[in-house]
């Protein structure tokens, strides 16, 4: 019986997949298969290659390959107050709760460049929480860190960025926060004070710390059913009792293990709230 070309792809994603793990440590065997396919058939597109089985070849023998072939399946879609309704809910029924610890610790699991770690600490800066909150940023792309550790954008978002931070209730200006300079802007360093920007992969590393809140929107779209369940148990062992996660807009505990582990604060935001006996 003749395999369809598919068919083929599939097994060659597959030995592709675990040749990634055993060479360089990095696991994406259980990302979405149509995200990887549509990455993985781009960088065939632009190489110049004929099939998978080629590409496999010189990414185990060219590392330079490789490096490009790793920001090809990274996540870096974002940008200040992305979802601005989420920011205002979080503004409306979150931060109240916030105002009642002595600290807060805050976990930004797979913050990529960086632009939505901005966004809350500026929110926090608002509400006069900022100074009592410690804010660790993760991500598994060493580049996207990097820009984000850097926190300079380019200046042909800002009149996005500049809406998105109104809708989200805003109480001042935007560029309050940031020096407008040759095109690019820079992110005023006092909001990065207490932001550790941190080198953390979701699918292979352990609980990061323990943490009042997390933060983790528009990542576990990325993932099947089986790795949503690794990271969502991850938050669950690193949130303390009554800890609050988020996820994105298209995310859900629904159909997950952890349905029944949370509280909803927001149905539509997908603001939950760890349940006190949850382990």
């Amino acid at each position: 019986m003749s395999l369809h070309k598919t068919e083929i792809q599939d097994i060659e994603l597959n030995l592709l997949l675990q040749a990634i793990y055993m060479k360089y440590g990095y696991d994406f065997r259980n990302y979405s298969k149509a995200h990887l396919k549509r990455r993985i058939l781009q960088r065939l597109k632009l190489s110049g290659l004929k099939t998978i089985t080629e590409m496999q070849k010189l990414i185990l023998w060219d590392t330079d390959f490789y490096k490009i072939f790793l920001k090809d399946l990274s996540i870096n879609v974002t940008e200040m107050f992305r979802d601005p309704d989420f920011y205002a809910a979080f503004r409306e029924k979150v931060i109240p709760d916030l105002r009642t610890y002595a600290h807060i610790k805050v976990w930004h699991a797979g913050c990529s460049t960086g632009e939505e770690v901005y966004s809350l600490a500026i929110l926090l800066k608002e509400e006069n929480l900022l100074e009592k909150t410690q804010i660790y940023a993760t991500d598994f792309n060493k580049n996207a860190l990097e820009v984000a550790k850097q926190g300079i954008y380019s200046k042909k978002e800002i009149d996005l960025y500049d809406q998105n931070y109104k809708h989200a209730g805003g109480k001042h200006k935007l560029s309050n926060y940031y020096t407008s300079k040759y095109g690019s802007v820079l992110f005023d360093k006092s909001l990065s004070k207490n932001i550790v920007f941190a080198d953390h992969n979701l699918v292979t590393d352990g609980v990061f710390a323990e943490v009042n809140l997390v933060f983790c929107r528009n990542v576990l779209i990325y993932f099947d059913k089986k790795l949503q369940n690794k990271v969502l148990r991850l938050f669950s062992e690193s949130l303390t009792k009554r800890g609050v996660l988020c996820l994105g807009t298209k995310e859900s505990l629904r159909f997950t293990d952890f349905d029944n582990k949370y509280s909803v604060i927001d149905s539509k935001m997908k603001i939950y709230k760890k349940l006190p006996e949850t382990k």
